[in-house]
Formats: C-alpha cells, structure tokens, sequence
C-alpha cells in the first residue's frame, strides 16, 4: 500500500512539474487584457511562461459585427520589435524575478522584481518612434508627426489592484527632431513631457528644448484620458510658414504683440 502511495505521488508530481515547466507563453494574453482592461494584449505569443516572446499590441474593438451580440475586435501592435523574456520559477511561490529584451526598443535588458502584485521595474531607455503619437488621437493623428521619442525611467512601480494596473514614480519623454506632415517648416522642434504618476493619474508638463514652434503648458493623464492646457506660438522669423499648423493646434490670441495660440485637451 505504501509502495502504491509512492508510486502515485512521484506520478503526480511528475505531472505538475510537466505542466509548470510548459506553461505556453500564450495564455499571458488574456492575463494581460484583464489588467489593463481590455486595451493590451500579448500578440502572436512563443515559448513558454518561463522563457518567451511575444509583441505589445492594441486591441481594437469594433461596433461593426455579424451578429448584434458579436462584437468583432482586431489588434495593432502599438510598439516595433519582439519582446523575449525569461522568468524565475520562484514566481510560482510568490517571488518574481524576470528579465526583458527587446533589441529595437531597449538600450538594455530591463529586470522586473517583486511580487504576485507589485513589480519594481529597473532604470529602463525605451526608443520609439514619434509617429506613435498618432494613437493618442486627435489632434496628432491629423499632425502624423515623425521624429523619434526616448522614453526614461527610473524605479517604476507598478501594483496590481481589484481595479487594474496603479503606476507610481516618474518618467520623462524626449522628443527629437519632430516635424509634421503638414508643415513645411522640418524639423519644428525638439521637446520634453515630464510624467509623475500616482495610481492610475500622471501630471505632466510639457516644455520645449529648442525650434522654431515653441510648446509649453501641464495636464494629467487620467485613467487613459488626456487633459492639457498649453500655448504654442513660433519663433518670428518662422511665424508666417507655421501659422496653418498653429491654427489646427489652437485659438489664436494676442500676447504682448506676439501671435500665441491657446492649446486645450479636456
């Protein structure tokens, strides 16, 4: 009897050590979703859970379906490049410790530690480029800018609640060389957005480095919606050839002689 109970617990543990070391690196996916309320998800996933690849995409959903109560949805990937990742099985008693690559996006590889619910992301340099920004909407899907943008943190933490993903720290994005297709005048300007997050708000301030179109103002980010107040106005010599493009950006208003146009998100 003793034998058969030996025999029966070395089979089961030969099977869930089976299953745990090929868990499919697919079923982060819906994993993924969840957390972020069903915009994100893990596109065209490979390997397994403890060593794997997949891309960063937006899930689109569309009232346009077959059926009335079929929805259909469709994916964009939001980011160049392939994620690879490799994680510790000490994640299955709680402890996470993960390493990330991507070679199109990241300087270097970035670690994640923590728990089943926190994660403590290292100093990460995301490069991107500017003609991302088109996903953020109007007015910048009609501006279709280019140039490219770095993204930089230092000890983000992110926390898994009831109600979704919570970030905290800050982040800063660098803007270079941005030019629009509707202005002759390339490149308008290089620029910064400073990011400090609290939960699910960030209160940003936007600045311009250098160009001939000048950009300030402060908003905040708000469970993924934009509010901003800001003015753009350009350098003299450069107002006649950007006036089309500040038009599109805002109200006109005189400021001191100079022609300054009043930016708002709300």
């Amino acid at each position: 009897m003793k034998r058969a109970l030996l025999w029966g617990s070395a089979a089961v543990t030969s099977v869930l050590i089976t299953v745990l070391t090929s868990f499919p690196a697919a079923w982060l996916a819906p994993l993924i979703e969840r957390k972020t309320g069903q915009h994100f998800t893990l596109a065209d996933a490979q390997g397994t859970l403890w060593s794997g690849s997949g891309y960063l995409a937006l899930i689109n959903h569309s009232e346009i379906s077959a059926t009335p109560t079929t929805p259909t949805t469709s994916v964009s990937l939001i980011v160049p490049g392939r994620f690879e990742w490799t994680l510790s099985p000490w994640v299955l008693l709680g402890e996470v410790d993960a390493r990330i690559t991507n070679s199109q996006l990241l300087d270097h590889p970035l670690m994640v530690l923590g728990s089943w619910y926190r994660w403590q992301f290292g100093d990460f340099n995301l490069r991107l480029p500017a003609s991302q920004l088109v996903l953020l909407g109007s007015p910048l899907n009609t501006l279709r800018p280019s140039g490219q943008m770095r993204l930089v943190a230092q000890s983000l933490m992110l926390i898994s609640t009831p109600e979704g993903l919570e970030i905290h720290g800050a982040m800063q994005l660098n803007l270079t060389e941005i030019a629009s297709a509707l202005s002759p005048v390339k490149p308008l300007g290089n620029y910064r957005v400073e990011f400090e997050w609290q939960g699910k708000r960030a209160q940003l301030t936007l600045a311009t480095l250098s160009g001939a179109l000048q950009l300030k103002g402060s908003g905040a980010l708000d469970n993924g919606h934009v509010h901003f107040s800001g003015l753009a106005w350009a350098l003299p010599e450069q107002e006649p050839r950007l006036t089309n493009l500040l038009n599109l950006l805002g109200r006109r208003h005189q400021v001191e002689n100079r022609n300054v146009f009043v930016i708002e998100f709300i």
